[in-house]
């Protein structure tokens, strides 16, 4: 069975899985390049909860988990098969940590299928959410991805899925295509540690822009996992797409043990909904 890369991926405006543009191309691109997987393992920045927990479900629902959207991306159906029997391979791996099986109350949501319909879009391919733990520090989600890494010889493709630089409350609609200089300081300081030495992201909580590029946790920390994936194995990463929206929004992805695929799309990313974005996108 193949050793399954990693990656990280800046999903951004779930209108995003609609669109065309540069970031989903380089989404197909990576879906096009990688081994089948026998499953996926997605750590996505909109399953936040109190708990750390696995999918086990054997149909994973399709979340809709934003409002002030056009109809047409509530209508999206993503519905690949879970992987119930997977829940106990991470329950082995990262022991002695504790992760629960959660059976009914999550499934996939935009965070994960928003990337997913491109980068698989037969839906073919088993997929498992883990959530992210809002209780733990950051070293705890570097260190759980650490022990994720065995995982990839088992065929199971380990992706994050979030936003480097993520404040809704600082997106700017001039700057569709562009980012403020303190997103770029930060996304740029992120990137020079992801492909020297990824653990070292963890020093970003004390990057001098970090409570303006990080105002929460939750878009950050999948990166963390990939870092973790990647120290394991000493293996940097390499940057998949990079590039801005809205001023306050990094859409940079990651892969980690494979060469990164060339991808020959265009445009920026997906206009946001109408009203303040803070207000109901959710994104």
């Amino acid at each position: 069975m193949a050793v399954m890369p990693a990656a990280f991926f800046g999903h951004g405006n779930p209108m995003n899985a609609l669109e065309r543009n540069r970031y989903t191309e380089a989404w197909q691109a990576f879906g096009r390049s990688v081994p089948r997987p026998r499953a996926i393992l997605v750590v996505s920045a909109h399953w936040y909860v109190q708990a750390t927990a696995v999918t086990a479900m054997p149909r994973p629902r399709t979340i809709h988990d934003f409002y002030g959207f056009p109809r047409e991306l509530f209508d999206v159906r993503y519905e690949p098969p879970g992987l119930p029997d997977l829940y106990d391979e991470i329950a082995d791996v990262v022991h002695p940590t504790w992760v629960g099986a959660d059976v009914d109350s999550w499934g996939i949501d935009h965070g994960t299928w928003s990337v997913l319909m491109h980068a698989f879009p037969d839906a073919d391919i088993p997929v498992v959410q883990l959530s992210i733990n809002a209780l733990k520090p950051f070293d705890y989600h570097l260190q759980l991805g650490a022990a994720l890494a065995p995982l990839r010889e088992r065929g199971v493709l380990v992706i994050g899925s979030g936003n480097v630089v993520h404040n809704l409350g600082g997106v700017s609609r001039a700057m569709p295509d562009a980012g403020f200089d303190w997103a770029q300081r930060f996304d740029e300081q992120a990137k020079e540690f992801m492909v020297t030495d990824p653990t070292d992201v963890l020093r970003l909580d004390g990057h001098r822009d970090f409570d303006l590029a990080v105002p929460t946790p939750d878009h950050f920390l999948p990166l963390l996992y990939l870092a973790g994936v990647a120290g394991a194995d000493a293996l940097p990463a390499d940057v998949l797409i990079d590039g801005y929206a809205y001023g306050s929004l990094s859409m940079t992805a990651y892969t980690v043990g494979m060469e990164t695929p060339e991808s020959s799309g265009s445009g920026f990313a997906a206009p946001l909904p109408d009203g303040p974005p803070a207000d109901g996108a959710n994104i």
